[in-house]
């Protein structure tokens, strides 16, 4: 039977979230210390662990059939394959940093500028589409040091917290990228490896699904169970069960993590009493 064969990081900050993802799938993996592969005991899966910017030229050859990386890493390698799907972790942001004692008014501050960083090829297209014609110096590692011994006055490395930053006397000033954790794809898949794809991706929508919804459980009088219906999206209609003490019924729904807190509070003041929310595993629709 043949395998689909997946590419994640080895180590670093896609690693553990990406094997978490898997799990929650279903798929059954043995993650050991200095593994290079190994293969899913339940779904028909070949898992390699690779260097997340070694990622996209395995997919691209052929070597893996898909592959979780940095959309970051995606847009600098620039290669032909297809993305999948965003996977809701790994996120951070691409950011350009100057030295806080800098007088920095806006992008065109950086006309002529240094501008060290580890992604050249998105920095040279965010300058030209912004006018901007400045020098980039690209370094592998620890590009924050760069304006301390001189090498640039600006940098551009991902950002989560910003504590790095400010560590090194930086200020953000500037958001060039969004990015997160996607699923990307060989654009040569036969049709059964297709089939495997979309089993996969099918598992992972479901898992998404749930982490960003709540199911709620709450008890309604019946004189103002309209209102609170309305107030309850759910995936089709609230399911509404009589209970036991006249006048009021049950109501089970679901709520979007977005809009919870703002519903709960609707539905409290239209008299809605012993609200449960309980977190769901796993979502079919």
């Amino acid at each position: 039977m043949q395998k689909l064969r997946i590419a994640i990081q080895k180590s670093g900050r896609l690693h553990d979230d990406s094997i978490k993802l898997l799990k929650e799938c279903g798929i059954d993996i043995n993650n050991g210390v200095n593994k290079l592969k190994t293969e899913a005991s339940n779904f028909p899966l070949e898992v390699f662990f690779l260097r997340d910017d070694d990622i996209p030229q395995y997919v691209e050859d052929g070597v893996a059939d898909i592959g979780i990386v940095g959309e970051n890493v995606v847009l600098e390698k620039n290669r032909p394959f297809t993305a999948i799907e965003k996977l809701g972790f790994g996120k951070c942001r691409l950011s350009i940093a100057v030295a806080k004692t800098a007088d920095y008014k806006g992008v065109q501050d950086l006309q002529g500028q240094r501008i060290a960083t580890s992604y050249p090829v998105i920095v040279e297209k965010f300058l030209r589409d912004n006018n901007v014609q400045a020098d980039i110096h690209e370094i592998s590692g620890s590009v924050e040091i760069a304006p301390g011994i001189g090498l640039a006055e600006a940098i551009c490395d991902l950002v989560s917290s910003g504590s790095t930053l400010f560590m090194n006397g930086l200020k953000e000033v500037e958001t060039v990228l969004k990015s997160e954790a996607i699923l990307i794809a060989n654009g040569a898949l036969n049709e059964e490896q297709q089939v495997l794809l979309r089993k996969l991706q099918f598992r992972i929508q479901a898992v998404k699904k749930a982490k960003n919804n709540k199911y709620v459980l709450l008890n309604a009088p019946n004189d103002n169970l309209a209102e609170i219906i309305k107030l309850l999206p759910g995936m089709k209609s609230p399911t509404v069960l009589p209970l036991a003490e006249e006048g009021w019924s049950s109501v089970h729904s679901v709520l979007t993590e977005s809009d919870f807190w703002d519903i709960i509070e609707n539905l409290k003041a239209a008299g809605a009493q012993g609200i449960l929310v309980v977190p769901i595993e796993k979502m079919i629709v």
